[in-house]
């Protein structure tokens, strides 16, 4: 898994020589633009909004009330701490949402930027066709929701564990790692729906090669550190990075 995990790193910055050298930046900063700004817009509103969740809920069972009352250091800060993983693991959870709901958006730019780049990997070009656009879209959406929803499952379990002392720390990292294989697993299916794989099939494959989807998944959201640009490439990055990746493991 780890030598997966590698050419799926790699392939990121292939897919900025591949996009350069191919003039592919127009189906890369217009919906990257857009990404930005429902990010940014996103972001922002969710961390306050949590932060006055949690509070909320922190004075409603008597929590901040007892340990105002029992004046402990070491209480007030184990407290603080899981307060802050918290937030952050709620932070994950709401970028999960958002980002399903950015797949479903532009579904229709990612399928053909996909093919797109694998047109031009093979040296041959996949004729339009409106109704299997359509289909390719659909397939995505459908993938999408179904990786949304068990994605969900795994977040409410780490948001339960993440309320145990000590062992809730770490929760975020977990979080990211389930983030990471199930974003790649929709960059992923885009080139495995064109090679005629059904979705069981494609749900199987990409099943056996995690290490592919974790990689991609991770330096997508390690672009998210970098404010702006990194907001903008990270979308459209992934979806080239991942069809490279793929091209890499047929051929092998």
């Amino acid at each position: 898994m780890l030598k997966e995990i590698i050419i799926a790193i790699q392939s990121y910055f292939e897919a900025h020589a591949f996009i350069s050298r191919h003039r592919l930046w127009r189906w890369i900063l217009v919906p990257g633009i857009l990404y930005m700004l429902l990010f940014a817009a996103g972001i922002w509103y969710f961390w306050h909004s949590s932060e006055a969740a949690i509070g909320f809920f922190s004075q409603k069972t008597g929590l901040t009330a007892w340990l105002q009352r029992e004046r402990n250091g070491l209480l007030s800060v184990l407290f603080m701490l899981a307060t802050i993983f918290l937030q952050l693991l709620l932070l994950v959870f709401y970028f999960s949402l958002f980002k399903y709901l950015f797949l479903i958006i532009g579904s229709p730019v990612f399928a053909y930027l996909s093919e797109k780049t694998e047109a031009i990997l093979e040296g041959k070009d996949f004729p339009f066709s409106l109704p299997q656009l359509l289909k390719d879209i659909g397939r995505g959406i459908r993938i999408a929701l179904r990786n949304g929803l068990w994605q969900t499952v795994y977040m409410i379990a780490l948001v339960l564990l993440s309320l145990i002392p000590l062992a809730g720390w770490v929760t975020p990292l977990i979080a990211l790692f389930v983030e990471s294989y199930y974003y790649g697993f929709s960059m992923l299916d885009y080139s495995l729906e064109r090679s005629r794989m059904t979705a069981p099939e494609s749900i199987d494959y990409i099943g056996r090669h995690k290490g592919l989807a974790i990689g991609n998944g991770m330096i997508f959201y390690l672009m998210h550190l970098v404010p702006l640009l990194g907001w903008v490439l990270a979308p459209a990055y992934a979806v080239v990075a991942a069809t490279l990746s793929l091209h890499k493991i047929k051929n092998a």
